[in-house]
């Protein structure tokens, strides 16, 4: 028997380090030749990385969240045969772990990329001491003829008008029915007894701490926004646009569709009116390296498409926008979106956009201000729709509303060409018959 070290290979895209996403595989695991072993990250995309050979982990180098060197150890493998470790070979790679036992062996199938928790409790709370009981003491009114007043000393009756307490209310407990300051203090425990929620056990507070490590594409999502916020000085341009035509031909659209179409959305629409305005807005479709400080134009529309995935938020890219129509927008967008949200996109189907839209549907709010992603110039942020009175020719009348919030690198696109192209795709939006027009 020998040993086989599976080393990180050049994965491409010129890096020199990758983190591990998920490991495939545990100790005492048997595995055969091309069986994935692990999935590394890059900065796109996780990349799976088979096993060259056969044979029994003896040892796992690293765990999820540790940058590993190309060219480093990952997995040490028991093979048949020599193996690529020599017998005198010492050293870091060379040692391994015995191989677990049975039952101590770690469950090998779906590994969690989620890292571990560490939840730290604070100290037990103390439950406060419980109020003593009230006494039997009735707070109904005390039965006196009509005039007769409530007999108490200066000093109750000072008292009493100290703790807002109506006397006649009072029973009497001295002399002739006179109000003591014990009646008072009788009183007024009834009273708060008979408060909502009296008597309810105290709520004990909320002490436990949840310390997480930011691994995999969380950091790499964090480290992008971080890098965009930084580098890129972000102005944002919102502006309101009337739906209700465009919504309503999305409806028609959706109600006469084939069984093979896919149901439309409004992204579809506002990727058309994307294609046909961008032509003459060059600058904003876009990217730009700032440290070559060269700007790039692109006559081809490829959008970025914001995912929400299970791990976080992901970009996969719908190339040549302009050659679809909203059909195939929609079933592209759709493909996309499932792709990242299950992992199974492909390294070229999240890079090299030129201009993105993001969209929380219902969740969209009122205004957003989104985060460039970089090294596109703009982002395209779509708000929920809103039915509102509006003035239309003098009459008060309901129409759906929708804002775009958008995000812009004032490096290189200017407020005033920000302003003319969104103007320009509410102008389509708003008239939405033109979107299909050639020459508008």
């Amino acid at each position: 028997m020998g040993r086989h070290i599976v080393k990180l290979p050049d994965i491409g895209e010129g890096i020199a380090e990758s983190e591990i996403a998920t490991w495939r595989v545990a100790v005492g695991d048997v595995v055969s030749e091309d069986q994935p072993l692990v999935d590394m990250l890059t900065d796109k995309a996780a990349v799976e990385l088979p096993s060259p050979v056969t044979g029994t982990v003896v040892e796992l180098h690293g765990q999820a969240g540790d940058m590993i060197a190309v060219g480093s150890a990952l997995v040490t493998l028991e093979v048949d045969g020599q193996g690529n470790v020599s017998a005198g070979k010492t050293g870091a790679a060379s040692k391994v772990a015995a191989p677990l036992p049975e039952a101590a062996k770690p469950a090998a199938a779906a590994p969690s990329s989620a890292p571990p928790t560490k939840v730290s409790a604070g100290p037990e709370a103390t439950p406060a001491p419980s109020k003593r009981r009230a006494s039997a003491v009735t707070a109904a009114p005390v039965l006196r003829k009509p005039g007769d007043k409530p007999l108490a000393s200066p000093a109750v009756r000072q008292r009493a008008r100290e703790l807002g307490v109506e006397l006649p209310y009072v029973s009497g407990s001295g002399a002739a029915g006179r109000i003591t300051h014990a009646d008072l203090d009788a009183y007024l425990e009834t009273r708060e007894a008979a408060r909502p929620g009296a008597g309810r056990a105290p709520l004990a507070p909320r002490t436990a701490v949840e310390e997480i490590k930011v691994i995999g594409l969380r950091r790499k999502i964090a480290e992008a926004m971080q890098r965009a916020k930084q580098r890129i000085p972000h102005f944002a341009y919102v502006e309101e646009i009337d739906v209700t035509e465009l919504e309503a031909l999305r409806t028609h659209l959706n109600a006469m569709r084939r069984d093979d179409q896919p149901k439309l959305s409004l992204l579809p629409f506002l990727l058309r009116a994307l294609v046909q305005v961008l032509p003459r807005y060059p600058q904003i479709n876009a990217t730009y390296d700032d440290e070559a400080g060269t700007v790039r134009r692109y006559a081809a529309v490829h959008c970025g498409v914001a995912t929400q995935t299970p791990n976080g938020l992901v970009v996969p890219v719908l190339r040549h926008a302009e050659t679809l129509d909203v059909w195939q927008m929609a079933a592209e967008i759709r493909r996309l979106a499932d792709a990242a949200r299950s992992g199974k996109a492909a390294r070229e189907e999240l890079s090299g956009s030129s201009i993105t839209i993001t969209s929380l549907g219902a969740l969209g709010g009122i205004v957003s201000t989104p985060v460039i992603n970089a090294p596109e110039v703009a982002i395209i942020g779509v708000n929920k729709m809103v039915e509102r009175p509006m003035y239309q020719r003098g009459q008060l009348v309901p129409r759906l509303m929708m804002n775009l919030s958008s995000s812009f690198d004032h490096r290189i696109v200017d407020g005033y060409d920000a302003a003319e192209f969104i103007q320009t795709v509410k102008s389509a939006l708003e008239h939405p018959a033109t979107l299909f027009m050639e020459g508008v």
